[in-house]
């Protein structure tokens, strides 16, 4: 556990749940002393929805290439997203609904938004951060490989133009790219860079 985080209750080997009310008050209260916030929440909504008491769970996805370490972030689709680049890359998650496994949560956006599995293999924990938006997003770094050529995204409806009255279909995620860590610093959201400090500690450790 990172300082400043709280405990989530476990639900078996590797896996944590929110069993209830309780826990998803007590995850959606003060953000942690240490985390870093943002300006911008993630998803097709404006910059300044409050998503309090939202949770998201991810997998950040890494490879060894030559002494460098890579890792696969995602770009959010749609038009709030379509102009920005540099931090604004993701790790790639999805909400959990309260009761549901986090790690199978996170397991199971990351094959939604890559349209790919994830490899089997053992899970480092990467704690939590909170975004400015108000959600907490948790990660787990997994070694493994993908082509981004063969990515695909779920996608979502949104009426585009605002007041158009005109549906338009946006992937949840329009692209995903092999960063090496000190470039994926600058191209990842600022809250969740403490996820690849830690990915980073844990691998030199």
């Amino acid at each position: 556990m990172f300082r400043g985080e709280r405990p989530l209750e476990p639900s078996g080997p590797g896996g944590f749940s929110l069993p209830g009310v309780a826990i998803d008050v007590a995850l959606s209260a003060s953000p942690p002393r240490g985390d870093i916030m943002v300006e911008v929440g993630d998803g097709p909504k404006p910059a300044k929805a409050n998503k309090s008491g939202r949770v998201s769970a991810g997998i950040l996805l890494w490879r060894r290439k030559g002494t460098q370490i890579e890792v696969l972030l995602g770009h959010n689709g749609g038009p709030f997203f379509a102009r920005k680049d540099a931090g604004h890359w993701t790790v790639l998650k999805g909400e959990v609904e309260s009761g549901e496994d986090l790690v199978e949560v996170a397991r199971r956006e990351f094959a939604e938004e890559t349209g790919h599995r994830p490899p089997d293999g053992p899970l480092i924990e990467l704690g939590q951060i909170r975004q400015r938006s108000g959600k907490l997003v948790l990660a787990w770094a997994l070694e493994g490989d993908l082509d981004p050529d063969t990515a695909v995204s779920n996608t979502y409806e949104l009426e585009w133009p605002p007041r158009s009255g005109r549906i338009q279909t946006f992937p949840e995620i329009d692209r995903v790219a092999w960063f090496e860590l000190p470039q994926a610093r600058t191209m990842i959201k600022a809250a969740q860079a403490p996820f690849l400090d830690r990915l980073e500690a844990a691998l030199r450790g």
